[in-house]
């Protein structure tokens, strides 16, 4: 699903650079399974792994859609369940597909691929590279969340900015946004709780681009946000967009 960006202008041929397009993305906003799928999720075991985070990732479409409000970034966004395809994962990933559908025929998953995860692929890689044949550079933010708790290991932070060390001007955003979450006493941490450059779609869009053109940056929210108040939840929102926006300034 999507919401429809405002006509480009075309790109700034003075002696400031232009500004960053700005693409909100959500690759596990939500639960569902299409009916090509839904006896596979029948059982208890199932179920509860639908509604916990292994499902999808609680409270970041709803982060998503506030920061693209704010912005006035065009929102990119999936509700059906990872557990059914993976969009943050690579063909080739072997957490590409859940247990629940692996043992799927491949014509079945090529079923799936095809409704579902090359449809949103394309989707947000073609806005990228529409930006970029404009001369205009792209900062790409994809908007996650994370469980505190998973097996031994304990997440004590609230965000997680994720992004590659390697590509300096996705480095210095990535570096603004820690530092503006950080006033707002918020505990915002780089690459965790995974690292930036681990398999995911900004991984993919980075192979296609130049460091220059694209920035991706991922941010991994405590799941916990989803059951606070919404003047809570509104507080963090406006957080996350305020340092997305100075972010975007950066050259």
């Amino acid at each position: 699903m999507s919401r429809k960006p405002a006509r480009s202008k075309p790109a700034q041929h003075g002696s400031e650079p232009p500004v960053a397009r700005l693409l909100i993305t959500c690759e596990h906003g939500g639960n569902e399974v299409p009916s090509l799928v839904a006896a596979n999720f029948a059982t208890n075991e199932a179920q509860r792994w639908l509604r916990s985070h292994r499902g999808y990732d609680p409270g970041s479409l709803d982060a998503a859609q506030a920061i693209a409000a704010a912005t006035g970034a065009p929102l990119r966004f999936s509700v059906v369940s990872r557990l059914v395809a993976d969009l943050n994962r690579s063909l080739d990933s072997p957490q590409l597909f859940s247990k629940f559908v692996a043992n799927e025929s491949p014509a079945r998953k090529s079923q799936l691929l095809a409704r579902f995860y090359r449809p949103y692929r394309r989707q947000v890689i073609g806005q990228v590279q529409r930006w970029n044949a404009a001369g205009l550079p792209v900062l790409h933010i994809s908007v996650h969340s994370f469980t505190q708790r998973l097996g031994a290991a304990r997440r004590n932070f609230d965000i997680g900015v994720l992004f590659d060390p390697d590509r300096p001007r996705e480095a210095r955003q990535a570096e603004t946004m820690l530092r503006q979450l950080r006033s707002h006493r918020l505990r915002a941490f780089a690459n965790q709780p995974y690292l930036g450059t681990a398999d995911g779609l900004t991984t993919t869009l980075r192979g296609l681009t130049k460091p220059a053109e694209y920035s991706g940056i991922e941010l991994e929210m405590r799941n916990t946000i989803a059951r606070r108040s919404p003047r809570y939840q509104a507080r963090w929102h406006a957080a996350l967009a305020e340092a997305i926006a100075l972010a975007r300034e950066i050259e």
